[in-house]
């Protein structure tokens, strides 16, 4: 009785088992569409990313960076806030902002990026008023090859 009460047992869980990944085989054949597609796109973007890698580096302004970031902060309205720009070579500048609002400040970074003026490191500190920062950091622009 024990041994027919146990192949019975093992036979249920037998076809359970066969069920449930009958199952999960479904469930996984529906979802290869969906990640071809995303496979495809990697791909895509793999391939531009090649191509911008491999795309020449803007040629340098007749500036200097000392200039160009200066003129840059002045046109963002934070040449109050510049306390020192100092530039280690010509294509590399330090700057310190004792008092700046935090937005003006990533708004700023982000058009000195968009004319391929990288920030290199930045110190980040808040200051008692909400919304300020102080900061100081690097900028770097590449120099053609």
């Amino acid at each position: 009785m024990i041994a027919i009460l146990a192949a019975v047992v093992g036979a249920v869980l037998y076809v359970w088992l066969v069920l449930a990944a009958n199952d999960a085989r479904a469930r996984l054949g529906s979802s290869v569409p969906t990640l071809r597609a995303q496979a495809s796109r990697l791909d895509a973007d793999a391939t531009e990313l090649e191509r911008v890698r491999a795309a020449r580096v803007p040629p340098t302004a007749p500036t200097d960076l000392r200039t160009q970031v200066q003129s840059q902060a002045a046109a963002a309205g934070l040449a109050g806030a510049l306390l020192r720009i100092e530039a280690a070579d010509a294509n590399r500048v330090q700057v310190v902002f004792g008092s700046v609002a935090f937005a003006d400040w990533l708004a700023w970074v982000a058009t000195l990026q968009s004319q391929h003026i990288r920030l290199g490191t930045a110190r980040i500190e808040a200051l008692s008023t909400p919304g300020l920062v102080g900061v100081t950091a690097s900028f770097t622009r590449p120099t053609p090859p």
